[in-house]
């Protein structure tokens, strides 16, 4: 259905939606070449629509060939009608003249900026540190010493064995304790190592080209 089969006299008062079901609110009037239609309970928002972007029309619901995006330029003022023979008489008016037009492109650089993700490595050295303990051990030794005293029972008494004629030696065992030191390795503390996502802002700046037109050598 086009929008010349609308019966426009029957669309007041219905439920006007958009090209994606978009509620455009309800039809207030129709004139010549707009629909006005009202959106909101509170905060009313009023749109001029022209006729020819109405779709279709059910009985109950008025459907138009825009989008709820494109509805916001039709919000301030109802289009302009153009009567043909104006339209004839303006154009008669003005110069009979002929204008070319060129289409000049004019680019420009823009800065894309993405993100690569790279791996370093983080270089952690457990090292020997020598340091010199001392530790005091007590140590146990025998020494010999010489009392001199009497025979028992006080008195002398004979002797069994005759002097001796020669030197001899007596050896009397002595013990003593010697320091034997080992080292044996014990834990002596733990070390959590813990990675965490550290975010930072680096600006990036880069020279960009873009393209403007020069007219000062256009001849006039």
């Amino acid at each position: 259905m086009s929008s010349d089969n609308i019966e426009w006299d029957d669309v007041i008062k219905k439920e006007a939606r958009g090209i994606n079901n978009e509620d455009f609110g309800e039809v207030q009037q129709v004139q010549d070449n707009y629909v006005l239609v009202q959106k909101g309970m509170i905060n009313k928002e009023k749109y001029y629509i022209p006729k020819d972007q109405a779709e279709s029309y059910d009985g109950d619901v008025l459907r138009f060939r825009i989008s709820e995006q494109d509805l916001s330029q039709f919000q301030h003022e109802p289009p302009t009608i153009y009567d043909e023979n104006m339209q004839e008489q303006e154009t008669t008016s003005q110069k009979t003249e002929t204008e070319e037009e060129a289409n000049i492109p004019l680019t420009e650089e823009r800065l894309d900026v993405s993100k690569k993700s790279q791996e370093n490595q983080a270089t952690i050295t457990k090292k020997p540190v020598k340091e010199t303990k001392t530790v005091e051990v007590p140590l146990t030794r025998e020494e010999v010493s010489i009392e001199r005293r009497s025979p028992r029972g006080g008195s002398k008494t004979e002797a069994q064995n005759s002097p001796i004629q020669s030197e001899e030696e007596i050896k009397i065992p002595l013990k003593r304790e010697e320091v034997e030191v080992t080292k044996k390795p014990y834990v002596k503390e733990e070390v959590a190592i813990k990675k965490k996502k550290v975010t930072d802002k680096k600006k990036v700046t880069e020279d960009v080209t873009s393209e403007e037109l020069d007219t000062s050598n256009i001849k006039k």
